[in-house]
């Protein structure tokens, strides 16, 4: 635990009762004082003025149904120039007194455990230290919320608060609906976002109902309360990194990794560079959020000017050394400078958030910060012409850049999708087929998704760091054993792996709860679960939070990136997030959730997700065994029926593992048929 959650800690410790009271209440019987807009922290930018005369009626009558009729009057007028000011009603005077940080589970009150675990997760969303827009309550991406306004935060944690293991609460897309009856098996809570009648989910469509407040963007795991801070992206790009530097066959040492995005994503691409051994170069144009990630460490050094970059640069390609660099300023310049430099760029990607391109995820060359943030919100004609003329230049000192040699992916931030939008010439002949390919197609689906590995993750409750690292331990002997009998198709897989896991400690990557993240497959995710399950039960670690990025196996339905290695062109449907989620919902999950939208926009994909609190009882570990082993071989089941080999042979294992799974195989066609 760092040094300043050490001081909240104690300091709460004393004040518990208060913390426990503001929970409790929900939202007051009295109004509490005016929230001043505190200019220090990192806020959202005005959001597209969208709403005629009548719908800002009744945005403003949607608030107000939070509140008794005795404070709407007051409150009219205040949600009223927060509609004006910012495009949004958050209702910042109900952002609570307390401290919001994942705060050991049982210092949450609660009757139910699993309660206090999903509030523990939902407060690490919305830490300073975690979220990018805290005081917005977006969590990352620019648009990813966990709830749309503090009348929605209070409301949730007071249903929390009072649930018992025959209640599940249901969130509409931010709102809760309400306790229900269920019963012990089912989940405590089940989640939807922006779940829209497809032709209402258009990007225009978020901005209109989302200032209605009627429904929200969660990202992946934003609003499904299962982010565990940068450490879940830095570990998928480490992999990424490591298997791109594979693909062009060079060792990393010495070499570039050029990319942008430290904000939105959470600056993982520098932490990733470093832990992958080679030369990252990471540009920004929030000062802010350079500011912040390199006061983190999470990037060694900053520069202003493509001069002193230059030089930088070149001295690291000689020296060899292992360095992330930010750069304060746009991607573009970068690029454009390094090839009249004639400094080869070996690997390049971007990571800026261009599934929200006109409201602050991608940013035009030219212009300042802040000249960009004044146009986007009065003139949004010309600043989305701006940032449509910048993709253009961005695609066409790629298109430069890779015919000298360098391998360019998407890294699934719908760069390439919002390029060709733009018009630029990225497409192949078919006019479907991007010339560069995702990350998922040439590395993270052939590679791990097609054999099972994904972001498997899981948060000490206790909030103990010394548990962590026991986890740590447990997972890597786990790990090493299954290693030692693996078969050579999944050996890489394990290895890094084993790796990252070893070295997780000394990379310092915690921001938020105490949490980790590793690639496994069903038998390693299962395995180290009920490992950690018996270590519970034998009173070694306290309780433990499962979960996985929605970025897996079979979690998601996006085109553009998780399932766009797919090619019986069944990669534009969605029956396996769905299917996905129902299943984990009957399996034993503690939440399940589901929503329109992730890491390429709204619109673009369908994500679901989970959440599982094991106690180191027998019931638990029946759960986990049950719904982590549907989990991931739903996917490959799906991925195995797109005929990817990788797939065929991993759930043709699964299959001679687990008697009572029985899945169809494809049949092969010889394509000289159709000659």
């Amino acid at each position: 635990m760092d040094t300043i959650h050490q001081n909240v800690f104690k300091s709460k410790i004393m004040n518990t009762k208060t913390f426990q009271e503001e929970i409790k209440e929900g939202i007051p019987n009295k109004l509490p004082p005016l929230k001043p807009f505190d200019p220090t922290y990192n806020h959202a930018p005005k959001r597209k003025a969208i709403l005629n005369k009548e719908e800002q009626k009744l945005a403003l009558k949607n608030a107000l149904r939070y509140f008794d009729k005795k404070f709407h009057a007051i409150l009219l007028n205040e949600f009223k120039k927060e509609l004006e000011t910012y495009g949004r009603i958050y209702m910042y005077r109900f952002r609570p007194d307390h401290k919001i940080y994942a705060r050991p589970v049982n210092e949450y009150p609660a009757k139910s455990k699993e309660a206090a675990a999903i509030m523990l997760m939902i407060q690490n969303n919305l830490d300073d230290a975690v979220a990018q827009h805290p005081h917005e309550l977006i969590t990352y991406g620019g648009n990813g919320g966990v709830f749309s306004n503090w009348a929605q935060y209070r409301l949730t944690m007071k249903y929390l608060s009072e649930m018992n293991d025959e209640q599940t609460l249901v969130m509409y897309s931010g709102h809760p609906m309400g306790l229900f009856p269920s019963h012990k098996e089912a989940p405590r809570v089940v989640v939807t976002n922006g779940m829209m009648i497809p032709n209402y989910s258009k990007p225009d469509d978020w901005e209109k109902f989302n200032a209605l407040g009627v429904t929200q963007f969660g990202q992946m795991t934003a609003g499904s309360y299962m982010y565990i801070g940068p450490q879940g992206i830095v570990h998928g790009t480490t992999i990424t990194i490591l298997n791109a530097f594979r693909k062009i066959k060079k060792s990393p040492e010495g070499h570039i990794f050029l990319t942008a995005g430290l904000g939105g994503m959470s600056g993982a691409q520098p932490k990733a560079g470093n832990i992958a051994k080679c030369i990252t170069i990471c540009a920004e144009v929030n000062p802010k959020a350079t500011q912040t990630r390199h006061s983190q460490g999470w990037v060694d050094e900053v520069y202003s000017t493509v001069e002193e970059l230059i030089v930088r640069v070149k001295a690291a390609q000689k020296n060899k050394e292992i360095v992330s660099i930010a750069y304060q300023g746009n991607v573009i310049e970068v690029w454009e400078a390094f090839f009249d430099a004639g400094i080869f760029v070996d690997i390049g990607s971007d990571q800026t958030s261009l599934h929200n391109p006109w409201a602050g995820g991608y940013y035009p060359v030219g212009m300042s910060f802040e000249e960009a943030n004044k146009m986007m919100n009065e003139a949004p004609k010309l600043f989305q012409e701006q940032v449509q003329k910048s993709l253009l230049r961005h695609a066409a000192i790629v298109k430069k850049h890779t015919d000298r040699g360098t391998y360019f992916f998407d890294y699934g931030n719908a760069f390439l999708l919002e390029a060709s939008r733009a018009g630029a010439k990225i497409l192949r002949d078919n006019k479907q087929d991007f010339i560069y390919p995702s990350y998922v197609q040439d590395i993270m689906g052939p590679m791990c998704f097609d054999y099972g590995f994904g972001p498997f993750r899981w948060v000490c409750a206790s909030g103990s760091s010394e548990d962590l690292a026991k986890t740590d331990a447990i997972a890597c002997e786990v790990l090493e054993k299954i290693q030692a009998t693996s078969p050579p198709e999944i050996q890489i897989q394990m290895q890094d792996n084993i790796q990252w896991i070893k070295g997780a400690q000394s990379n310092k990557l915690v921001v938020g709860s105490q949490a980790r993240i590793l690639y496994a497959d069903a038998e390693g995710r299962m395995k180290i679960a009920t490992a950690f399950n018996t270590a519970i039960s034998e009173g070694k670690i306290g309780p433990i939070i499962l979960g996985r990025d929605h970025h897996d196996v079979s979690g998601t339905d996006s085109p553009y990136r998780e399932t766009s290695n797919i090619y019986d062109g069944s990669k534009y449907t969605a029956d396996m997030a769905i299917q996905n989620v129902i299943g984990d919902s009957f399996r034993g999950a503690t939440w399940v959730s589901i929503h329109n939208g992730g890491g390429v926009g709204w619109g673009e994909v369908i994500n679901g997700g989970f959440g599982m609190v094991i106690d180191g009882s027998k019931v638990c570990e029946k759960k986990l065994k049950s719904m982590l082993f549907w989990d991931v071989n739903n996917g490959i089941a799906r991925r195995n029926w797109a005929r990817n080999e990788g797939a065929i042979f991993a759930i043709k294992r699964a299959m001679e593992q687990e008697p009572r799974l029985n899945v169809t195989i494809p049949n092969t066609v010889d394509n000289s048929l159709f000659n």
